[in-house]
């Protein structure tokens, strides 16, 4: 699939694609677990990484033996990670003249992504990021991670637009074989932490940018 020409609206992750905020996630399971006196399973990060935080709670607990109940553990999540939204994470070079570049041709924009709703919009406000956005959905209200296109479809249906004419911003490569899989065409971003992934990636998506000002504004 090649990228539509023009496209009229655009679906952005946020965590790797928007913000420079994937190395607070990457071994946050772990710590989580830790911070427990649990043990880490191997493998751990890889399993939770299409996890919305509903599933990841739910893995937790069955697979770990946290005891629930899942709201409990999402709260105790968020909040080893809050300060870091609320007051640190930064916006990716080039994004906000990316996305204002892309609001000016009159495209429309959505945020879709895994993390809760209260920090991702403190992260998107502080960083100026927010007002770009017609509408933002995570993973937990939609009820799945990115391992399945829902969050894809509701984004549509939010943008009151067609597929044909939408492009996909994400930076995981098993959110990119989610939205690919699903007829999306994507724009993968480049992030250090995906770089393992890095030829799987390239293989996959329409458009590979490693940075956001790499994007072919036409």
């Amino acid at each position: 699939m090649s990228l539509p020409a023009p496209f009229h609206c655009a679906i952005f992750d946020m965590d790797g694609t928007v913000l420079d905020s994937m190395p607070v996630w990457d071994t946050l399971g772990e710590d989580y677990l830790r911070s427990l006196g649990r043990p880490v399973p191997p493998g751990l990060r890889g399993v939770l990484a299409p996890l919305s935080m509903q599933q990841t709670a739910s893995y937790l607990m069955d697979r770990c033996g946290v005891p629930g109940p899942a709201e409990r553990i999402i709260d105790e999540i968020n909040a080893l990670v809050a300060d870091f939204y609320r007051n640190a994470a930064p916006a990716k070079p080039g994004a906000a003249e990316l996305l204002s570049c892309l609001r000016a041709r009159g495209v429309r924009l959505a945020l879709a992504t895994a993390t809760d709703r209260p920090l991702a919009e403190a992260a998107l406000r502080r960083t100026g990021l927010l007002p770009y956005f017609s509408c933002l959905l995570t993973c937990s209200e939609v009820g799945a991670g990115k391992d399945r296109p829902d969050i894809y479809f509701a984004a549509l249906a939010a943008l009151s637009a067609k597929r044909e004419e939408t492009l996909v911003f994400e930076d995981a490569v098993h959110a990119i074989e989610t939205a690919k899989a699903a007829g999306f065409a994507v724009a993968a971003v480049r992030d250090a932490s995906m770089e393992a992934q890095a030829p799987r990636i390239r293989a996959l998506a329409d458009l590979y940018l490693d940075a956001l000002s790499d994007f072919p504004l036409r």
